[in-house]
């Protein structure tokens, strides 16, 4: 793939990328990671009993505000107009992890894929923090974009994923 990256100017300066003559579309991104934790942990987290309270709740909420203050983090980011975004877990006490999974919508002339991929870090780096008085071992691992539509480059599925149960 060559593709031209569009965070620099012709002089090699860091810019944000111009997104004024771009049509207003519907987006939609979708990311998710595992947390993999250890079985008090994990104990902990279904059976509502860490210290700090509700974690996942905790984690959701989290990570809906890191959406929101996406363009605040990373520097290149455009301040966005949110429209939707949901963050969903999974456990998996069997192969010891918790998936969240960020979905985040809006219409608009650029994508959200940063602010999915920064909800789901955001909620499990909450998991992490409410819960490493238990267990300071738990691994944050395989943070990816699942799928995102609208814009120039239009649907992508992030096909690796295809097939995995597991991730």
């Amino acid at each position: 793939m060559n593709e031209k990256l569009t965070h620099f100017d012709g002089a090699g300066n860091a810019v944000m990328v111009d997104v004024t003559e771009k049509n207003i579309t519907q987006r939609c991104a979708v990311a998710q990671g595992l947390i993999y934790v250890n079985e008090a942990v994990m104990q902990a987290v279904v059976e509502g009993s860490a210290a700090k309270g509700d974690v996942l709740g905790v984690a959701r909420v989290a990570g809906i505000m890191a959406v929101k203050k996406t363009s605040e983090l990373i520097p290149m980011c455009h301040p966005l107009a949110i429209t939707k975004c949901g963050i969903d877990f999974e456990i998996n006490q069997e192969a010891g992890y918790i998936k969240a999974v960020c979905t985040a919508q809006l219409a608009g002339k650029t994508g959200v894929e940063m602010e999915a991929l920064t909800g789901v870090s955001v909620a499990l780096l909450t998991i992490y923090d409410m819960t490493k008085a238990i267990d300071k071992t738990m691994k944050l691992s395989e943070i990816c974009l699942v799928e995102k539509t609208g814009g120039k480059s239009g649907h992508f599925i992030n096909t690796a994923l295809l097939g995995d149960e597991d991730a």
